[in-house]
C-alpha cells in the first residue's frame, strides 16, 4: 500500500470537481486506488505517506487520437486543408517506417513527449509495418505507460509505399496481438485508415477481425466535407459515412473510436449514440486544417461518449491540456453559432473528457475513485499561484497557462514513470 497527500482533485461526474484540499489518495499493490479521503483513516496512521505539500494531485491525461509516425511532421504544413496535407506530407512521412532504424529512432521521441505532457495511456495510429509497430509497442511497455496501437490498413488511394494488401493487414494485427499478449497495458486495436483508404475486402476482413477477437476499433468520421462527399461516391450502398463502418461490423460491434465527427449529425448521430460509437473530439487539428467545429455538446446530451485527441499531427502538440483549452474556445465559436442553443461546456466537463471520459476506454481509469487505477500527476504551479486561489482555480492558471515545466511526477497503474529514453537506437 502507498499513500500520497497533496491538493487533490478529479471528476467523477462531468458537472463538478471532487477538490480535497491537503488530502489523501491510499493506493494498494496492484496499482488501483483504495480510498481518497480528507483524512487519513486511523489503520493508515503508521503508513508511510509520499507528501507533495501544496502541489495539485489529478488524474493523468489520456488521448484517443494520435499518429506516433507522424512526430517528425509537428508544426509542419498547418496553412493546407486535410487532402492535400495527407499527400503532399503525411503519406511520404509515414512511409518511411519501413526503415526500423528510422521508426525507433522518431518512437522514442514520441513515446518521451507523451511522457513529457502527462500523457499516460494513448490510443495510437502506427503504419502499416509490422516490425516498427510492435517496437512502438515495445517503447510504451518499457516506459510503464499504457496504450492501444494500431497496424494501419490501407490498400487504395495511398502511395505504393504505403499500401498493404488485405492479407498483409490480417496478418499484421494478429502479430501485433500476439506481441502485446504478455503487456498488462499495452494492446493492439484493429485499424483501418478511413473509408477512402480501404477497399470493401479491407475493410470486411478488419470488420471480420475484429469480432473474431472482440478488438476495439479506430477510425476517422466526417473530419472534412470533401472527405464525405468522397466517401459517399466510394460507397453508393452506404446511408450516410458512419453507415460504412457499419456495414463492415467496425461502428460499435466491439469498442470504437472515431476521430473528429465535425459534421456527424441525422442517420450518424443516431447510429454513434445507439451503438455507444466514442466521437474523439480533435479541436487543435481541426483548427489547423480547416476541418470545422464538432457538436460536442449536442454529443453529451444525446449520451454518445466523448474524449479527447491530440490528433498528432494535424494537431500541433501533445499537450491534452492545450486540447482542453481549444476544447472549451471551440464550444464557444459552436455556442455562438447556433445561436446560443448549443450550451458551451464548464471547466469540469472539459477536464472530465480528458480524464474520466477518455479513460474509460482503457478500463477503470481516469478518476480518483476506488477501484480506478492510480493514473495521476503531481503540478508545482508555485510560479503560475497567487494568494487566495482556489484549487480549482489554480488548476484552470496551469491548463490555459502551464506546460510540462510543472509537471514534476508522472504515475501510470501505480508506478511512478521516468523519463523514457530517447536513447538505444537499432543498428
Amino acid at each position: 500500500m502507498k499513500i500520497y497527500r497533496g491538493n487533490i482533485l478529479f471528476t467523477p461526474t462531468p458537472e463538478q470537481f471532487t477538490v480535497l484540499e491537503r488530502g489523501y489518495v491510499i493506493v494498494g499493490d496492484d496499482g488501483n486506488i483504495i480510498k481518497t479521503c480528507q483524512d487519513l483513516p486511523a489503520d493508515c496512521k503508521d503508513a508511510e505517506v509520499v507528501d507533495f505539500g501544496d502541489q495539485l494531485v489529478m488524474p493523468a491525461m489520456n488521448d484517443l487520437h494520435v499518429h506516433a509516425p507522424q512526430y517528425r511532421n509537428l508544426g509542419i504544413a498547418m496553412d493546407m486543408e486535410l487532402l492535400p496535407w495527407l499527400n503532399t506530407y503525411t503519406f511520404p512521412e509515414e512511409s518511411k517506417y519501413k526503415d526500423l532504424k528510422y521508426a525507433e529512432r522518431m518512437y522514442r521521441r514520441f513515446v518521451h513527449d507523451l511522457w513529457k505532457l502527462g500523457t499516460m495511456r494513448a490510443a495510437i495510429f502506427a503504419t502499416i509495418h509490422p516490425d516498427a509497430t510492435c517496437l512502438l509497442t515495445d517503447l510504451l511497455h518499457e516506459a510503464g505507460m499504457g496504450g492501444m496501437v494500431g497496424l494501419v490498413g490501407m490498400d487504395r488511394n495511398g502511395p505504393a509505399t504505403l499500401s498493404n494488401t488485405v492479407e498483409e493487414a490480417v496478418e499484421g494485427t494478429k502479430r501485433v496481438m500476439e506481441h502485446t499478449k504478455d503487456m498488462p497495458l499495452v494492446s493492439a486495436i484493429v485499424t483501418p485508415r478511413f473509408v477512402p483508404s480501404c477497399t470493401p475486402r479491407m475493410m470486411t476482413a478488419l470488420g471480420l477481425l475484429a469480432n473474431e477477437y472482440n478488438l476495439p476499433v479506430q477510425s476517422h468520421l466526417s473530419e472534412n466535407q470533401s472527405e464525405i462527399a468522397w466517401v459517399a461516391e466510394l460507397e453508393p450502398e452506404s446511408t450516410c459515412y458512419g453507415d460504412a463502418y457499419r456495414r463492415y461490423g467496425m461502428f460499435g460491434q466491439t469498442p470504437t473510436l472515431m476521430a473528429h465527427c465535425c459534421y456527424t449529425d441525422g442517420e450518424e448521430f443516431e447510429l454513434m449514440r445507439k451503438n455507444h460509437v466514442f466521437a474523439v473530439h480533435c479541436p487543435t487539428s481541426n483548427c489547423n486544417l480547416g476541418s470545422g467545429i464538432a457538436p460536442i455538446r449536442r454529443f453529451l446530451s444525446a449520451g454518445i461518449p466523448v474524449a479527447l485527441g491530440s490528433d498528432v499531427s494535424g494537431g500541433s502538440g501533445f499537450s491534452i491540456f492545450r486540447v482542453m483549452h481549444y476544447t472549451l474556445q471551440m464550444a464557444k465559436m459552436q455556442w455562438v453559432r447556433t445561436d446560443h442553443k448549443d450550451q458551451f461546456l464548464s471547466l469540469s466537463e472539459a477536464f472530465w473528457l480528458a480524464t474520466k471520459s477518455g479513460g474509460s476506454f482503457f478500463g477503470k481509469v481516469g478518476s480518483f475513485e476506488p477501484g480506478y487505477a492510480f493514473d495521476a500527476l503531481v503540478v508545482d504551479d508555485s510560479d503560475l499561484n497567487f494568494d487566495n486561489y482556489t484549487i480549482q482555480h489554480r488548476l484552470e492558471r496551469y491548463i490555459y497557462l502551464g506546460d510540462d515545466r510543472q509537471l514534476t511526477h508522472r504515475f501510470c497503474q501505480g508506478k511512478e514513470i521516468a523519463a523514457p529514453r530517447i536513447s538505444g537506437l537499432v543498428g
